[in-house]
């Protein structure tokens, strides 16, 4: 240990990546249903570490902290401005519910144990599994002007309360909406999503049929089809089936082909479909013949990011009338980061990615009419995400002063609003501001993983002391935070505004930001409609959560 202490007090930068090695390993640990997480293994590790004395700097914690922020707020913008919106009441009042019972029941009980402001903070971060909860409290402690000796101790209090709640948090999240909402429901959650995929899945709705068995085929047309236009020959497929003509040979020529195209005698033509259609329905399409050149319909797969108003809040239904729709082949919707279920009754949200397969005229054409064509790449516009973290921080700056403390939003969410406003003017024009998958996950996970395991260093020689002391209070404030704020946010969902109970468990997921909790609801509802809630909830309670940090922090100082 010696050694290592030398070791690590002369490289400090060692300590911070050996703390994220086991971290990362230790949150590869599942128990049954429940997996440990990068977060609380890299917290853990980072105790560990700090044991041997070392000192990371503050600098390098707050800049990884911001990045996360940004990340947050870079994902869930769109989804979070979208939701300023009358329809959307009932799930934000869900939202501010249960993030507002929340804190009412951390400050209840640090009165009622007498629990240290910090105890309290990590107490509320961890029964809500809200990192930036940490971060923002510990960011507000700062402004206290407390002594280098009282932060110290702040922040082994915090990130013990933390690594505590956090466990307790996640699993009593699990537990509640699996096994205890359904008995308040009065009956299962696989019973309620299955209603709803019915309702969403409205057989005299037309929706953009799914990429499977889809093939195309070359047909010398039916002579009845001759001096008949593309749109009028295509009218005779079923809605729900989905076929087309790509393209005709004709007299040795290949033409693309447009709605009011005529078709001639002797014409060949490219029909792709479903291949049962096709197979089916050939005698009526034509005699069959081999033209692999005209087949030669190279088909892509892209993502296109929803942002043309005119299309936001109509449904998958209604959009596959829409002529562009008739030649992709939606096979998934992403929304913050989570998929949905593909019905017909499913409403698109701006922010929304469809994955799209078709050839890539056809993709570049709906693109045109959805919003913009995510193209891969691997450049990060890193002039724009460092232009909104330096807006944000400064607009965080200001503060008034309240005797010793500084009342704010602080650089923290400050930044938060900054990702904010950055992800959604990335959604409303292309032209900036990309930020691709791969360098969001690093400042999601990366960012976080890296603060927590300096918070935990920093704290190492208090944190098994504080453990001890605190640990039964944690477990039993965790339960209470989790019950009372989950417990109000479904008794007024269900009985007040009449939510169906897979929804809304996913809203209380996304409100509580919670993933492993919305993992084990869609595992025992066998569906994915509890995404359909997520997106909502995560976005606002992200902001509310943040915001709690600096809250918490000044009502109880």
């Amino acid at each position: 240990m010696e050694l290592i202490g030398a070791i690590f007090g002369a490289h400090p930068e060692l300590a911070l990546f050996c703390s994220l090695a086991m971290g990362y390993a230790m949150g590869k640990i599942t128990i049954g249903s429940f997996t440990v997480g990068s977060v609380a293994g890299c917290l853990l590790a980072g105790v560990l570490v700090g044991q041997t004395g070392v000192v990371v700097s503050d600098d390098l914690q707050q800049a990884f902290f911001l990045l996360f922020l940004f990340s947050i707020g870079y994902r869930t913008g769109p989804q979070f401005f979208r939701s300023l919106n009358f329809g959307a009441l009932p799930q934000i009042a869900i939202t501010v519910l249960l993030c507002g019972v929340a804190l009412l029941v951390a400050v209840l009980l640090a009165s009622l144990m007498g629990l240290p402001v910090g105890i309290a903070a990590g107490l509320l971060a961890g029964g809500v599994t809200e990192s930036a909860t940490l971060g923002v409290a510990i960011d507000a402690f700062a402004k206290t002007g407390a002594d280098e000796a009282a932060q110290q101790i702040f922040d082994g209090e915090i990130a013990t309360g933390f690594a505590v709640a956090y466990f307790v948090g996640v699993i009593a999240t699990i537990f509640f909406h699996t096994q205890l909402a359904p008995r308040f429901y009065g009956r299962s959650l696989k019973e309620a999503c299955a209603e709803h995929e019915a309702e969403l899945d409205d057989q005299d709705t037309p929706m953009v049929s799914e990429h499977r068995d889809f093939e195309a085929r070359a047909y010398r047309i039916n002579p009845e089809f001759a001096g008949q236009t593309v749109a009028e020959v295509e009218a005779r497929v079923p809605p729900h089936v989905r076929a087309f003509i790509d393209r005709v040979r004709r007299d040795n020529r290949l033409l693309p082909t447009t709605r009011d195209m005529v078709l001639h005698k002797g014409d060949i033509a490219a029909i792709a479909g479903m291949r049962s259609y096709l197979i089916d329905h050939a005698d009526m399409l034509g005699d069959e013949v081999e033209d692999p050149e005209l087949l030669d319909l190279p088909v892509e797969t892209s993502d296109i990011v929803v942002t043309n108003s005119a299309v936001v809040n109509q449904t998958l239904g209604e959009l596959s009338t829409r002529p562009e729709a008739r030649t992709v082949f939606l096979r998934g919707i992403m929304r913050s980061g989570e998929r949905l279920p593909i019905f017909r009754g499913v409403t698109l949200h701006k922010g929304d990615v469809l994955t799209v397969s078709g050839t890539r005229n056809h993709i570049q054409d709906a693109a045109d009419k959805l919003g913009y064509l995510d193209r891969d790449t691997n450049k990060t516009d890193m002039v724009f995400v460092a232009f909104f973290i330096l807006l944000g921080g400064l607009i965080g700056i200001p503060a008034l002063k309240y005797g010793a403390v500084e009342l704010g939003l602080g650089t923290s969410v400050g930044v938060l609003l900054g990702g904010l406003v950055a992800g959604w003017l990335r959604s409303v024009r292309r032209t900036f501001g990309f930020v691709p998958e791969a360098t969001l996950w690093i400042f999601d996970s990366v960012g976080l993983c890296v603060f927590v395991a300096c918070v935990g260093i920093t704290s190492g020689p208090s944190f098994v002391t504080g453990v001890l002391e605190s640990g039964p209070s944690l477990i039993l404030g965790s339960v209470a935070i989790v019950v009372f704020a989950h417990g109000s946010a479904i008794f007024v969902g269900h009985k007040v505004f009449g939510i169906n109970e897979g929804v809304l468990a996913g809203t209380c997921c996304g409100a509580g930001t919670s993933a492993p909790a919305l993992a084990a609801v869609q595992e025992a509802a066998q569906s994915q409609v509890p995404t359909l809630g997520y997106g909502l909830g995560y976005a606002v309670g992200n902001v509310l959560l943040a915001l709690w940090g600096s809250v918490i922090v000044i009502l109880l100082m």
